[in-house]
């Protein structure tokens, strides 16, 4: 079964490295060309620290006569907003809003992050719709600490996930690549983006020792896809983070469930 219905669960032990949430919009040429003052007036006091750059987009490729032409786009300004902790990130570019972190404690205080930025984005921009929401979480296992270094991940993970790992014939230490992904629809208007396989995480921080653990990446991308009103924007969320829940925990078994220590 895709997506569990055991009830929502909090872990004593998440392996969540990453959450972002984004709405996308139909572009606002003003964000781009003026610095957005007020809108960090009314955030400022959650995100103080603002700095700036400039985004390369990839170039445009299009047929004439049959011949391909490239066609360098302009940079996007990128504002980032950082909340004083440095946990949370929050970007504003002329065509999404995002906010992100590493240090995610639940839907909630998520959540709440989230309430005034776009409650003031909304306000003082007013887009017209948003035209995808996505919720992304990312998952990275790692059976050292979670005291699992002696359990195959098949035994961790439920079989749409592990490719050809899933078969007892078959010896991780054998395998180079093994990965699984797939774009599916959870209901009549959301969809889910998935990707699930072992690897090395990189350290990209200069003159720090390579993590060597084969772990286990779960990156879930749920999201809408449309014209959604502004105004429902907080609902729709909603229902992506209930569906990411389910999507979660329908992807692992329940030596997995008790590892990570639900309460």
């Amino acid at each position: 079964m895709l997506l569990s219905q055991q009830p929502r669960t909090h872990f004593d032990h998440p392996q969540l490295r990453e959450v972002i949430c984004q709405l996308r919009f139909p572009a606002i040429l003003s964000i781009d060309t003026q610095e957005p003052a007020v809108f960090q007036e009314a955030i400022r006091r959650e995100f103080p620290r603002y700095t700036r750059k400039q985004d390369r987009i990839a170039p445009k490729v299009t047929l004439v006569g049959g011949a391909p032409q490239v066609a360098n786009q302009p940079p996007v300004t990128n504002h980032t907003f950082v909340s004083q902790d440095n946990r949370w990130k929050l970007n504003l570019t002329r065509d999404f809003i995002s906010l992100s972190t590493l240090a995610y404690n639940g839907w909630e205080e998520f959540g709440r992050r989230l309430d005034l930025p776009l409650a003031q984005f909304i306000r003082i921009y007013s887009p017209s719709f948003f035209h995808r929401l996505g919720l992304r979480y990312v998952n990275i296992f790692s059976r050292r600490d979670l005291g699992l270094e002696d359990e195959p991940f098949r035994e961790l993970f439920n079989d749409p996930y592990l490719g050809i790992l899933s078969q007892e014939d078959v010896q991780e230490t054998a395998t180079a690549k093994c990965s699984v992904d797939f774009d599916t629809a959870l209901d009549s208007s959301c969809r889910a983006k998935v990707h699930a396989g072992p690897g090395l995480v990189k350290t990209n921080a200069p003159n720090v020792p390579q993590d060597t653990e084969v772990k286990f990446v779960l990156d879930m991308d749920l999201f809408m896809s449309g014209e959604l009103a502004p105004a429902y924007a907080a609902g729709a969320l909603e229902t992506l983070h209930a569906h990411s829940t389910r999507l979660f925990l329908g992807a692992i078994t329940d030596k997995l469930y008790q590892a990570l220590e639900p309460r």
